[in-house]
This record gives C-alpha cells, sequence and structure tokens, in this order.
C-alpha cells in the first residue's frame, strides 16, 4: 500500500472573525500568515521529497471555506494543475461547522476538494458559549449531514478539558461525532495560549487547565468511543512547532510532544486490566501487538511494564510484533517460561 502524506498549507485566521476563547492559531500552527506565492514553493519542495506516495494537499490553520470567496477560489485554482498531473491526489480542508453550506460545497467540489474537516469542539452548547465559539452544536450537525450526503468524507475535530466541560460531555461529543458519520477524528487537549481570553481567564483563577494525568484519561476515553464506532484516530495532541515549546507561547496546560503515545499506552492498560487476573501464576506475560507498537504498550518509561509486574506479579514481560495486528489490537498470553 502506497504511502500516504498531507502537504500542509495555514491560513491561519483568514476567513474566521470569531475570536475563540482558547484561539492564538499563529501560536497553534506556527505560522504568522499566509502568501499565496509561498503556498506554490511549498507543494513543488513537498513533491520533490514525495516520492511514491500518496500526496494530500491540506488547508489547514483557518476556516478556510470562511474566506473571501475569490481569494478561495484563487488558491484552489493554484493547485489544480498538480491534481490534473496527478502529482497530488487529493485537496482537505478544515473550517467551522457554520461556514458550510450548499454554496460552499459546490466550489469545494468543482475544484475537487475530497475531505473537509469540522472543528465541532464540542457538542454541548454550554461548552460551546463558554468559549465564545460562535456556533452551536446543531450547526455540526447540519453541516456534517450535508458533507455526508454530498459524498465529501467528513473529519470531527474534538477538545478535551475546555471551559465547562466534562469527561462525560467529551464522551458524548465522540459519540455524535460518530454518529453523524466521521470516517476519521482529532482528539485535541486545551492548551492555554498566552494573548487569548482563555489565559486571562486561567490567570484570575477562573479556568483551571488539566493535569497531564487527566488529559491521558480523558482522551483516551474519546479515542476509545470512536475506534469503537469505526472511527479512525488520525492525531491526538498538538502538532509540535518551535513556538509550542516557547515559554512566551503557552502559559499552561496539558501540552506534551507524546501525547498520542501516553493514550494509546492508557489503552493498552484498559485493554489489559480488563483481561488479566490476579489469580494467575504464571511469571511470564507474553504480549503480541502491531508493528511499531512495543514502546506504546509498554508505557513511557516501562510504566505499564512495571504496573504489570506489580499488580499482576509477573516477573517478566514479553513482547512481540506482527504483522497482522491493526494498531490498538492485543493478544495476551500468559507463559511459564
Amino acid at each position: 500500500m502506497r504511502r500516504h502524506i498531507n502537504i500542509p498549507i495555514f491560513v491561519p485566521h483568514l476567513g474566521c472573525p470569531h475570536q475563540c476563547s482558547f484561539c492564538n492559531q499563529r501560536s497553534i500552527s506556527g505560522h504568522a500568515g499566509f502568501d499565496i506565492e509561498e503556498m506554490d514553493g511549498t507543494v513543488r519542495a513537498s513533491l520533490e521529497t514525495a516520492g511514491d506516495s500518496e500526496v494530500e494537499i491540506a488547508f489547514f490553520g483557518g476556516s478556510f471555506t470562511g474566506i473571501d470567496r475569490a481569494l478561495m477560489q484563487s488558491i484552489l485554482s493554484r493547485v489544480q494543475p498538480y491534481l490534473e498531473s496527478g502529482a497530488v491526489a487529493s485537496l482537505r480542508c478544515s473550517t467551522r461547522p457554520d461556514y458550510i453550506n450548499e454554496e460552499i460545497l459546490d466550489i469545494l467540489a468543482r475544484y475537487g476538494m475530497k475531505t473537509v474537516e469540522l472543528g465541532i469542539q464540542s457538542m454541548s452548547d454550554t461548552v460551546l458559549s463558554r468559549c465564545r465559539r460562535g456556533h452551536t452544536a446543531e450547526d455540526s450537525v447540519r453541516a456534517a449531514r450535508l458533507l455526508v450526503s454530498r459524498g465529501f468524507s467528513f473529519v470531527g475535530q474534538m477538545m478535551i478539558g475546555l471551559p465547562g466541560a466534562t469527561a462525560e460531555s467529551e464522551i458524548e461529543t465522540a459519540k455524535r461525532i460518530a454518529d453523524l458519520g466521521a470516517t476519521a477524528a482529532r482528539v485535541y487537549p486545551t492548551v492555554v495560549f498566552r494573548k487569548t481570553p482563555l489565559c486571562e481567564d486561567a490567570r484570575q483563577g477562573l479556568y483551571t487547565p488539566l493535569a497531564l494525568s487527566e488529559a491521558v484519561e480523558r482522551a483516551a476515553n474519546a479515542v476509545a468511543v470512536l475506534r469503537s464506532r469505526g472511527v479512525s484516530v488520525i492525531r491526538v495532541g498538538l502538532q509540535e512547532t518551535e513556538m509550542l515549546s516557547d515559554k512566551n507561547t503557552v502559559y499552561a496546560g496539558p501540552l506534551h510532544p507524546a501525547l498520542g503515545e501516553l493514550v494509546e499506552s492508557e489503552l493498552y492498560k484498559r485493554k489489559l486490566d480488563a483481561s488479566l487476573s490476579c489469580e494467575s501464576k504464571a511469571p511470564v506475560l507474553h504480549l503480541t501487538v502491531a508493528r511499531g507498537c512495543t514502546s506504546a504498550v509498554l508505557g513511557q518509561h516501562k510504566s505499564n511494564k512495571i504496573y504489570l509486574c506489580r499488580t499482576y506479579g509477573f516477573s517478566r514481560v514479553r513482547v512481540t510484533e506482527s504483522d497482522a495486528l491493526c494498531k490498538g489490537d492485543i493478544i495476551i498470553k500468559t507463559e511459564e517460561k
């Protein structure tokens, strides 16, 4: 199977008049602005190293469908030669649910857009209001249904730890994203960026960000729900950039460069706890996981391995990788030696 790669084109705040309480797109993306001429250079440079990969151009960062129509169509026109030549297989964009309608989808379809990611964030109107999001849960329902009915792939983006959110409301958001027909999802922690309204709330004690351990637990809840309903989780946590590692950018919150792996480790731990018994006297635990998942099943700094030995009395934990298994799958056996 051919490797799939995205060429990300960041359009921070273009087309978005809203200032959500948590949002600072320049900090999140690491890009301060957009230059259509630079876009061509970015695409060409990426294609030079793409090899035989299936390539997709992805417009991230802002609300792509909220851009001035002439500018949006100009951007889409500039990438048409790559689609026509076959160098690029598809296009995707991210946008807000309230910036989706029949007219917009007509334009996207005409220019070959295949996938639209909706920044749903939460399906609780209370949470959306507290975040100054500017749209409702019903806007997300309407947009998702419209995308699916028009044949677009719909990806749902959600956040954990938003003001007013609970573990239960986040699980409900994950369920509804799946029920609306999402083919994939992204799960992001709420990180407090400087120069945002949320930062002021945190400074005044009006908002308390999640601790890393709680963020891992709640993200794992969402991922478990999505996967159980057939939704692929394509990312957990923010993409690490130089700006995100700058203390002048981030004020507080569960920012971790390997949050996704921490969540995978938590999910493996839950599966192991559900299958193992303290009554087992076998000294060796043999785990089989998908290729590349050994570190996740053992946990950061071998935390899962240590937990298994202490809790269930194993003296040794062996891990084998198998191409026959998918990420998250695990075969558990106990052995005498």
